[in-house]
């Protein structure tokens, strides 16, 4: 049977794709991917970069954002670059909220059992990346490296010293005080936890490890599942079940590239790439 996708056409009139048979995802059939992404796409980041992708948003226009460790990019749902400005290192995950992008930034150093991390959230006018505000979030203890807003509030996550059996997720209200430092027991992770996504009701954290590890969380981030799944350079929710999901690859110069591909979630894997 034919997989087949579906997005809006710039005059609102819904247009269809078949793209392949992926039934073994489980799908039934149509996905809304938003303005300029179809499902099965893989959007590439133009450019390369001296040091990793850390995260990635987008906005309801379906232009993306790419942290890049040191260099914000701006790109349209193609993958084209529209802006790009030099930002401090290290600039972790980020999200979008009404007009601006928010980036976990550490200055500090990460994973220090004695805290001596210099934890911020930089802001940027998502239209022309100029910076607009900073924030220190020093309960961050280990080193800002993620983040998402949810009903107006945003949710931290960061660096862990090894053998730390629990991740920390840090609750600001919108204008970044301090509410409430949440206990996740997911066991130890390898340097704590670097994406946040809150989608489908659910919190998702992507991890470095080899293999991998995606964990869940519910919307009192509560502890629902640990997942050998790598979503740790960057996930951002598309439509119902649907994400992207970023990969990273090199140019033969060694140099950094951006990739993102859909997947959608899975109750045995967590989130699977199509």
């Amino acid at each position: 049977m034919n997989h087949w996708s579906v997005f809006l056409d710039p005059l609102g009139g819904v247009l269809f794709k078949k793209v392949r048979t992926v039934f073994r995802l489980g799908l039934v059939a149509v996905l809304m991917a938003g303005p300029g992404l179809v499902f099965g796409e893989v959007i590439k980041c133009e450019g390369d970069y001296a040091k990793h992708l850390q995260g990635v948003c987008r906005d309801p226009d379906g232009n993306l954002f790419w942290s890049f460790t040191d260099q914000l990019v701006k790109t349209d749902a193609a993958g084209k670059a529209i802006r790009q400005v030099s930002v401090a290192d290290h600039h972790g995950d980020l999200c979008y909220l009404d007009g601006k992008v928010y980036v976990a930034v550490n200055l500090g150093k990460f994973n220090d059992p004695g805290g001596n991390a210099d934890s911020r959230v930089y802001v940027y006018d998502a239209l022309t990346l100029e910076e607009v505000a900073v924030h220190p979030v020093p309960e961050v203890f280990h080193g800002a490296g993620g983040m998402d807003s949810r009903d107006g509030k945003f949710y931290i996550v960061g660096g862990l010293p090894a053998g730390v059996e629990e991740n920390y997720v840090y609750e600001y209200d919108s204008d970044f005080n301090f509410v409430n430092k949440h206990i996740l027991s997911s066991g130890w992770t390898h340097l704590g936890i670097q994406t946040a996504a809150w989608h489908d009701g659910s919190w998702w954290f992507g991890c470095y490890g080899k293999p991998a590890v995606l964990l869940k969380a519910n919307a009192d981030l509560e502890f629902m599942g640990r997942f050998e799944c790598n979503v740790s350079l960057g996930i951002a929710g598309m439509a119902k079940g649907a994400f992207l999901v970023a990969e990273g690859a090199r140019t033969e110069s060694g140099r950094h590239r951006g990739v993102l591909r859909t997947a959608v979630s899975d109750p045995k894997a967590g989130i699977k790439r199509d």
